[in-house]
């Protein structure tokens, strides 16, 4: 019975994990003025760290639970993921889009969201390992 509820929770991880991919991709390459407009300054970069937080944190908790373990360097590669998909989606605002462009600063934003979320995973490894 305990494989069966971990075979769920990774397809639900799973799930959940490319669900929000997605979404990042459909909201950073859709026209800009389709979104919803929030007249708060660094929204932009708030928004982007929290789309890559999430991303860490649903990729990061699909690895650990398909490992079985706390592997930290599951979560460095996780967190190099969304920094390279980050950096693929300012090119593509750049290149494919008229109403978006690339900007630096998104990149930061994202790298500092996933790099949150390293850090969480990285409180919860020791937690564990010092509870034992």
């Amino acid at each position: 019975m305990p494989t069966k509820n971990l075979l769920v929770r990774n397809k639900i991880l799973l799930g959940l994990a490319i669900g929000w991919t997605t979404l990042i991709g459909v909201l950073c390459l859709i026209k800009s003025r389709e979104l919803p407009s929030i007249h708060i300054i660094g929204i932009d970069k708030f928004v982007h760290f929290t789309l890559h937080f999430v991303f860490t944190m649903l990729w990061g908790g699909y690895a650990l639970e398909k490992q079985n373990a706390t592997k930290l360097t599951n979560i460095l590669l996780v967190v190099g993921c969304s920094l390279l998909y980050g950096i693929l989606i300012e090119f593509l605002q750049e290149t494919m889009t008229t109403t978006r462009h690339a900007d630096i600063y998104d990149v930061f934003a994202n790298l500092a969201g996933a790099l949150t979320a390293l850090l969480i995973f990285v409180v919860i490894k020791y937690t564990n390992t010092k509870s034992k």
